[in-house]
């Protein structure tokens, strides 16, 4: 009886660091499973929609908004973008797989299957939509939805085809900053087309200096960018200057429409006009060096004009 006590007492002491180990296994699967898909929503760019959308939201308040629609609104916003990213990644996997920034990613790098990721991104937009729907107006559930339909019809298949996917993929990556707007007021006025035209013009230059950046990758992946089909890169550089020229203008519209005063005008021209300088200098030298310089100072651009905006509203 008592042989048998010990080797039951062993075998417990045995089996319960395998247990543990099962656990400990199950919990990194869990955990790495949740970042595949969490990923699949591209967060960093998620980032940029969350804070557009918000910000459209409160500049389209006369006073301080009510915090729990104005977060409902950028959730339902959010939610659409990242269901459209996950759906473009199934559609964009093979050549995702072909480039080096992209091929460990979840569905090139075989982690998550396309008809999972696929039946995840449908079903984030469509709880986005209805969000938006709910908690704002049809009209901002509207914009989600050709949101979708540009950036997965459109801009998708034409990236394949033609650089002009930059202008039109703009369009998509500018509506968030318009459906907070529309999502407070009712209405896609003036104001909000202002903050539209702010983040469209501003895409041009940031994209050229990524796809400068990364032009190899790119080339590899069979993507006709100015970058691959000029390799030179004077088309690209014109492109930068001239859409960041165009922001000068564009960026004060928001304070000639009423939405911000006269602090912010002068901020924006002069916030504008230094993405003028960096865009020059990345067309003149067409080295790494410069579309880098371009990027940072395109990422650090947004905030500041954004809370330049909200700070003299």
């Amino acid at each position: 009886m008592k042989d048998r006590l010990r080797v039951a007492a062993a075998s417990s002491v045995a089996v319960a660091p395998a247990a543990e180990g099962r656990a400990a296994t199950a919990g990194r699967r869990f955990s790495a499973v949740l970042a595949d898909y969490v990923e699949l929503t591209k967060p960093r760019l998620n980032l940029l929609v969350v804070v557009t959308s918000a910000g459209g939201y409160y500049l389209a308040s006369p006073g301080r908004p009510a915090l729990l629609p104005m977060a409902a609104a950028s959730v339902g916003t959010a939610l659409v973008a990242g269901g459209a990213a996950a759906l473009n990644q199934v559609f964009e996997r093979d050549t995702d797989g072909l480039m080096e920034r992209t091929r460990r990613r979840p569905l090139p790098a075989g982690r998550v299957a396309p008809e999972e990721a696929r039946a995840f991104g449908w079903a984030m937009a469509a709880a986005g939509l209805v969000l938006l729907g709910a908690a704002s107006n049809a009209l901002a559930a509207l914009l989600a939805l050709a949101t979708i339909v540009v950036y997965l019809s459109i801009y998708t298949p034409l990236k394949r085809r033609s650089p002009l996917s930059t202008l039109v993929g703009a369009v998509p990556g500018a509506l968030p900053a318009l459906i907070g707007w529309t999502a407070r007021s009712g209405a896609a006025s003036a104001g909000g087309w202002t903050l539209f035209a702010i983040v469209f013009f501003w895409q041009i230059p940031h994209f050229m200096a990524i796809a400068w950046m990364f032009r190899d990758d790119y080339r590899r992946a069979g993507f006709p960018m100015l970058s691959v089909i000029d390799p030179d890169g004077r088309r690209a550089g014109r492109q930068a200057v001239l859409y960041a020229a165009a922001l000068v203008p564009a960026s004060v519209g928001p304070a000639l429409v009423g939405v911000a005063g006269p602090v912010y005008g002068w901020s924006a021209v002069a916030l504008s006009a230094a993405l003028l300088v960096l865009a020059g200098r990345f067309a003149a030298a067409r080295s790494d060096a410069s579309a880098r310089l371009l990027f940072f100072g395109s990422i650090t651009y947004l905030p500041l004009i954004w809370a330049m905006m909200m700070i003299d509203h």
